[in-house]
């Protein structure tokens, strides 16, 4: 059971890393488009710069930044001080482990229902961005994904911890 539970976090947390890829090259591409399109504006053949690009940008990179966090979670690629690592017992190194992924469980969840918040909040107002006219609820939506996500991988992360503490062999796929 585990061990299927493992295969599909993994699968999950590595789709999700990879549309937060293809989302930054998009924004690179199109960005570079745009700059393209303000180096030859004063030709006047019909080419400027991509309307709304800043717009566009804002919500690629929200959306990009939530998609990662399911892969740095999985992969305990976190800021972490190792300082005194070794000088601890690696059983208490391990309960160390199972506290901070309980607390990263608690911030995907409290930080996901409040962008769910946020996003309930931007539709029933109908908030549009500035330039682009943008519904802002599409990018708080497409953000939610990366962080229900974060959630189930924080989730499996902590039993994962758990896991070792108890003294069952870590299992990587």
């Amino acid at each position: 059971m585990y061990r299927h539970l493992n295969s599909l976090v993994y699968a999950l947390a590595h789709l999700l890393a990879l549309a937060g890829g293809v989302v930054l090259l998009a924004i690179t591409f199109l960005t570079c488009l745009s700059i393209l399109g303000r180096a030859v504006i004063s030709l006047d053949i019909g080419l400027g710069p991509i309307r709304g690009i800043y717009d566009m940008t804002e919500i690629g990179m929200a959306v990009a930044v939530f998609a990662f966090l399911p892969w740095a979670q999985l992969r305990e690629a976190h800021a972490r001080v190792d300082l005194f690592q070794w000088a601890i017992p690696k059983k208490a190194d391990q309960a160390i482990d199972l506290v901070f992924n309980v607390a990263m469980a608690c911030v995907a969840i409290i930080g996901t229902h409040r962008l769910y918040l946020g996003m309930q909040d931007k539709l029933s107002y109908g908030e549009t961005t500035l330039i682009a006219q943008i519904p802002v609820w599409q990018g708080y939506a497409a953000g939610l994904v990366g962080a229900v996500g974060f959630v189930i991988v924080a989730l499996f992360c902590t039993l994962r911890a758990a896991r070792r503490l108890a003294g069952y062999e870590d299992i990587t796929p």
